[in-house]
């Protein structure tokens, strides 16, 4: 067993559930993790806005964490950031592609996002993200934008992955909240969450094989493949049960309290 010193975490199907929030019990456990002396970080398909960024801050106040499925890779407290924004002939293209479609598209920069749509998703997906729903052109995106996301039904999923997405990196996901859309991420080509938790184990000097990363979606897969300890939520997608070092409760039981109890415990088991 390797002692854990980073736990990366999803939000969406790992720490939230259902409910839409997290419950009590994982925050308790990820105190006790955090005075444990394990550094705790985000990984999510979301973006650094409202209840995301609480949920970091809550996490880790002075730490490392990634959004955008690693298209955002930031240190809330002083505002750095290891991002890479996506190639500038990429973004008309996109835009051109939704107005002709008729499809729900956000841009995004690391502490922003546009949406100009007024679909029931658009309007939907601000109330989970918890921030206000402001349509605006998407032309109208300040700083660099680092990532885009389709939002669409189950239904347009396999059209708008067929669509020609040259050198970038696609990746679907869902959210227990919004169970009939699909949420496909578009970040620059070798941009996803293994990236990012490279990027957040080196800050802190702290080796692969002492990370766990804790998901339940095809974005989280790269991530767990690099890691010294894959968890697997037991919602999680077969691919990624499989996979596993361990797989731990349904999200609504509080699997990813499991998980820290068993990232404390390695410490544990190794110091006696």
């Amino acid at each position: 067993m390797t002692s854990i010193a980073l736990v990366c975490l999803d939000i969406d199907g790992t720490l939230v559930g259902s409910s839409g929030r997290i419950d009590e019990t994982v925050w308790a456990a990820a105190d006790a993790a955090r005075r444990a002396g394990i550094r705790l970080a985000i990984c999510s398909g979301r973006p650094a806005l409202g209840v995301a960024l609480e949920y970091a801050e809550r996490l880790d106040a002075t730490g490392w964490h990634s959004f955008q499925n690693g298209g955002s890779i930031v240190h809330p407290a002083s505002g750095a950031s290891r991002s890479v924004a996506l190639p500038p002939d990429v973004v008309p293209a996109l835009i051109e592609r939704a107005r002709t479609s008729g499809r729900t598209l956000e841009l995004y920069s690391d502490t922003q996002y546009v949406v100009e749509s007024t679909s029931p998703r658009a309007i939907a997906h601000a109330a989970l993200l918890g921030v206000p729903f402001v349509a605006r052109p998407l032309e109208s995106l300040d700083g660099a934008i680092v990532r885009a996301q389709w939002v669409v039904g189950l239904d347009e999923v396999d059209a708008v992955l067929a669509e020609p997405h040259l050198g970038l990196e696609i990746a679907p996901s869902t959210s227990p909240v919004m169970p009939d859309t699909m949420f496909v991420g578009v970040t620059p080509a070798g941009v996803n969450k293994a990236i990012a938790v490279r990027a957040i184990a080196a800050e802190y000097g702290i080796p692969l094989d002492a990370v766990m990363f804790v998901g339940d979606g095809g974005n989280d897969l790269s991530a767990m493949r690099i890691v010294g300890c894959a968890v697997a939520m037991a919602n999680a997608e077969p691919e990624l049960r499989t996979m596993a070092h361990r797989v731990v409760g349904h999200v609504d039981a509080s699997g990813a309290a499991e998980a820290l109890r068993f990232a404390m415990h390695s410490r544990v088991a190794l110091a006696t």
